[in-house]
């Protein structure tokens, strides 16, 4: 492994609205979801997946995206802000949901392991690339980004070690179909970073490095550690939920995605820009946890958070 230049900014994209929110099994409202993504945009966020369009039958929460991206887009008080709005897509209906809906970037998802996929969206990883062709297509019509989602590319719950080789070559057929952005993501925390060095370089090697994103998952308590190898090697885009919110409902176990504060807390210790508010994002985090009734578990979050309470009470 070649270590560079740790990337003097990142990127990060906020998934805490779709991927936080879709595992919850108390119906969540639209109200309360529109409110989060306008708390996180007040807060610097940028990149914002707020939506996938799914069937309700399988993620019932995730039921009202047209709902939240209308609201968003109807709000006054963000037109001031540049936000790009993205949602998770299946198949070429979702896609054409997205389009309606507005979306920015589109997110296809596969998986480094065929044991996963056939859990996940029942077919192969070939057939699922397949079925991405006219999705890809749809969006380079209308100009949308297309972004692909490789699940488990460092572990499966059901295959359990995945080779090393196994995302990049799934990457290189995303990209062959025309998906632009390439999410690796450890969808059940599995990690650690010296396996994230060596699958993140066959990626970068693959398909480049400045087209790979990181999407790390918490469960064994390795989401920061994993960032920093990714940061070594100069990904310099990651995915993260406030507050920690998250899970994978087809990968048992699976705990929620490294949160947002924690990732913030680490790159400004680092004098790494990433243009959020810390300060805002642990009120936003606090406030969700209360909201959908779940303990705040994000750690610096918490710190800072009560920070801010002593001091206001001092």
């Amino acid at each position: 492994m070649s270590i560079i230049k740790l990337p003097g900014q990142v990127t990060l994209v906020e998934v805490g609205p779709r991927d936080g929110l879709q595992n919850e099994k108390t119906p969540i409202s639209t109200a309360i979801k529109i409110d989060l993504c306008k708390k996180l945009i007040e807060a610097g966020v940028h990149r914002l997946e707020a939506a996938a369009f799914v069937s309700p039958k399988w993620v019932p929460q995730m039921a009202d995206g047209a709902d939240v991206l209308a609201g968003l887009q109807a709000s006054p008080e963000l037109k001031s802000h540049a936000v790009s709005y993205s949602a998770l897509v299946p198949n070429l209906r979702g896609m054409e949901a997205a389009i309606e809906a507005g979306v920015h970037e589109a997110v296809v998802f596969t998986a480094a392991s065929e044991a996963f996929t056939q859990k996940n969206i029942n077919c192969t990883i070939a057939e699922s690339i397949e079925r991405f062709k006219p999705v890809a297509e749809l969006a380079r019509a209308h100009n949308i980004h297309l972004r692909g989602s490789i699940s488990c590319a460092l572990g499966c719950p059901y295959q359990g070690e995945v080779p090393v080789q196994s995302a990049a070559e799934v990457a290189l057929r995303l990209q062959q179909i025309g998906v632009q952005e390439f999410d690796v993501a450890d969808t059940i925390g599995v990690g650690t970073a010296l396996r994230v060095s060596q699958v993140f370089e066959a990626v970068g090697l693959s398909v480049g490095l400045q087209n790979v994103a990181g999407h790390f998952h918490d469960t064994y308590g390795q989401a920061l550690a994993n960032i920093l190898a990714a940061l070594q090697l100069g990904v310099s885009t990651f995915h993260s939920s406030i507050a920690g919110l998250g899970g994978c409902p087809y990968a048992k176990g699976a705990t929620g995605n490294v949160a947002t504060e924690d990732v913030v807390y680490l790159l400004q210790g680092m004098g790494i820009e990433t243009g959020l508010d810390l300060n805002k994002l642990v009120q936003t985090g606090a406030w969700i946890s209360g909201s959908i009734g779940k303990p705040y578990i994000s750690r610096a979050g918490r710190a800072v958070w009560n920070k801010l309470n002593a001091e206001t009470t001092a």
